[in-house]
């Protein structure tokens, strides 16, 4: 999908921006899909104040943003990532992918007076506010879109009084050439340590997820946002180890692509239990 990347402050119109080009593309016969921030955090049940004060959490939804836009990119709909995406390394990490998926991409970023956003923050319900601390941190934090940087660019700045160019961003998309991956960008062939590496990793990384899971009472359903994952029935954790070393064995036999890992696992452990 050719890709959008929404950016701003807190309550500069973000949502309701995405929305317009929503409706503009589908107009022009286009599926829009949209990736919302903040519907992943409230499907994670953060508390939205609670999760901006901790960079774990804050991590653990940029890679649940970054693993969905994966999974969605094409090279014939538009995806739109609606957030803050306040972080210009964050930004980056998502040009690369789109060029490694060979896909144009734009940034649109709202601009609105610090204090007007504030006074929109106001008028939310008190559950969709943000704190006049969290608020204030995040307009520090925010990295600015620059039209010089390459993953920045094409840049719209849309203010709120301005018509959106959707014609504008519907030509940076469907009439430019997609980009070529680099090697920066590529994915090259694991080295059989480092692919035996990495199945060791991920499969325990994943079997500790569902022991944490399990210590809270989850038995069902186990839902493992880092790796996109959900495990429909528990077991004991020497069943699951058990597993994963057969899992582990079979993997060796036919290597398969890392970033399949996680989804395989978990298939293969919803089928044996």
């Amino acid at each position: 999908m050719p890709l959008i990347i929404m950016t701003g402050t807190p309550c500069s119109g973000k949502t309701t921006r995405a929305n317009e080009l929503k409706n503009y593309f589908e107009t022009r016969g286009k599926k829009v899909e949209i990736i919302s921030e903040e519907e992943t955090i409230d499907k994670a049940t953060f508390n939205k104040n609670s999760f901006y004060a901790d960079s774990k959490q804050e991590k653990l939804i940029r890679g649940n943003i970054k693993s969905n836009a994966q999974r969605l990119l094409t090279q014939s709909d538009v995806l739109i990532i609606d957030g803050s995406n306040y972080i210009k390394g964050y930004r980056y990490e998502i040009y690369c992918m789109s060029k490694l998926y060979k896909t144009p991409q734009c940034t649109v970023q709202c601009d609105l007076p610090i204090e007007h956003a504030w006074l929109w923050n106001e008028k939310r319900s008190d559950n969709k506010q943000y704190s006049r601390e969290i608020f204030d941190d995040l307009i520090l934090r925010y990295e600015p879109p620059d039209n010089k940087n390459r993953w920045d660019s094409p840049l719209f700045i849309v203010n709120p009084e301005d018509q959106l160019p959707c014609k504008e961003i519907y030509s940076s998309l469907y009439e430019v050439k997609a980009p070529k991956p680099n090697m920066s960008t590529q994915c090259p062939p694991l080295s059989a340590t480092n692919y035996l590496y990495e199945m060791d990793r991920i499969t325990q990384d994943i079997i500790n997820e569902i022991a944490s899971a399990k210590q809270l009472g989850i038995e069902y359903n186990i839902k493992i946002p880092k790796y996109n994952v959900i495990l429909l029935n528990s077991a004991s954790i020497p069943q699951l180890t058990r597993l994963r070393r057969q899992f582990l064995n079979y993997s060796k036999i036919q290597q398969i692509e890392t970033d399949k890992i996680p989804s395989l696992f978990i298939e293969y452990l919803n089928k044996s239990l």
